[in-house]
């Protein structure tokens, strides 16, 4: 099932679709709309595994956002699916599209690079020229994908998103979550965004981190904020020192937000960049 084509100019679909089938050949994919009950169930478990949930997408849940309009694009090495993503319409005046869930088996190939190109091309084919979703901000891998990779901004924090779940990557811990917002007319960057480390010479320090290092930096128009090294790890051999770095990565964000930043840019050493929103 489809959704009628919008209005976006069809010289910017074909390019966004002519990215996908690069991003795809770099990975060694192949990437498809799922719209058949055989390939429903198969991603449905394929979530499940990647998030140790028997609950992280059920087949008869995907089968209803495809009949109401919305996608479930899969991707294949060979014969084995690597990744998946699933995306529905938001409100119509909004002109967006939300990203409930996307996953690959393995981050070092491109294929999640691959899989966001793919749906890029499939909303922008569709009218839509954003796209949201939310992440856990402490994974400060997922920032950089989501804000070097893409070009995605952070624009919102949002305390305990979800409330509390038992899967095999959040449980024991509150499930504060980044709203991403990406312009999907925008071209993906061509480089690593520059001057994403706090400049020192200069900065205000913020608050100590957990583990007894800077937690933020200020420095004129810029903020900077400090996320552990790998928090899922340390979640499994130290859920207090996790706690402790969600509610203090938490402070530093929300208070980012409010006075009307947004996120820009995460650097190689787990540090976010924040930057006024533009008026």
């Amino acid at each position: 099932m489809s959704s009628p084509t919008g209005t976006v100019d069809p010289g910017v679909a074909g390019r966004a679709r002519r990215t996908a089938a690069e991003a795809a050949a770099r990975a060694g994919v192949r990437i498809g709309l799922v719209e058949d009950v055989a390939g429903t169930s198969e991603v449905s478990r394929f979530l499940a595994e990647l998030w140790n949930s028997t609950e992280a997408m059920p087949a008869e849940v995907l089968r209803g956002i495809w009949h109401a309009g919305g996608s479930a694009l899969a991707a294949y090495a060979g014969d084995r699916l690597v990744g998946a993503a699933v995306a529905v319409f938001e409100p119509p005046a909004t002109r967006a599209v939300y990203s409930l869930v996307a996953g690959a088996a393995t981050s070092d190939r491109g294929i999640g690079f691959a899989l966001k190109q793919a749906q890029r091309a499939w909303a922008l084919e569709r009218g839509a020229t954003v796209m949201t979703w939310t992440f856990d901000p402490l994974i400060g891998r997922n920032a950089r994908f989501n804000l070097v990779k893409l070009g995605a901004r952070a624009v919102d924090y949002v305390v305990d998103f979800y409330g509390p779940m038992d899967d095999g990557i959040n449980a024991g811990d509150e499930t504060d979550r980044l709203t991403i917002r990406w312009a999907l007319l925008a071209d993906p960057p061509s480089g690593d965004a520059a001057g994403a480390e706090p400049a020192r010479d200069g900065a205000e320090p913020g608050a100590v981190a957990p583990d007894g290092g800077p937690l933020a930096v200020r420095a004129g128009h810029l903020r900077w904020c400090r996320v552990p090294r790998d928090v899922v790890a340390l979640r499994a051999e130290d859920p207090a020192a996790a706690m402790a770095w969600r509610r203090a990565v938490r402070g530093v964000l929300t208070e980012a937000f409010e006075d009307g930043y947004v996120g820009t840019a995460m650097s190689r050493d787990g540090w976010y960049r924040m930057e006024r929103s533009p008026a």
